[in-house]
């Protein structure tokens, strides 16, 4: 499965935010994160933040395209995940 999301890194803290409309067209969930936007520490920080929120291992997030854009694609890979 993947996911668009939009991430705003810097926060007071990490939440989700709600689905928005994004590039293309395309919804993506937008999602604020507490860590700065600095050598991978908010795609670490949104890895993280996901996996806890979604009971899911950190390994079964990979994101896809967008490691250095707000706009990333996720690729979820744990098969059991009910995360909608």
């Amino acid at each position: 499965m993947f996911l668009h999301v939009h991430i705003t890194p810097k926060s007071a803290k990490s939440q989700i935010i709600g689905w928005v409309d994004g590039e293309n067209g395309k919804k993506e969930l937008k999602i604020k994160i507490a860590a700065l936007a600095e050598d991978g520490k908010a795609n670490a920080e949104l890895i993280k933040f996901l996996s806890k929120q979604w009971n899911i291992p950190k390994s079964a997030l990979e994101i896809v395209a967008g490691e250095t854009s707000r706009h990333k694609r996720l690729k979820i890979h744990d098969e059991n995940a009910a995360i909608f």
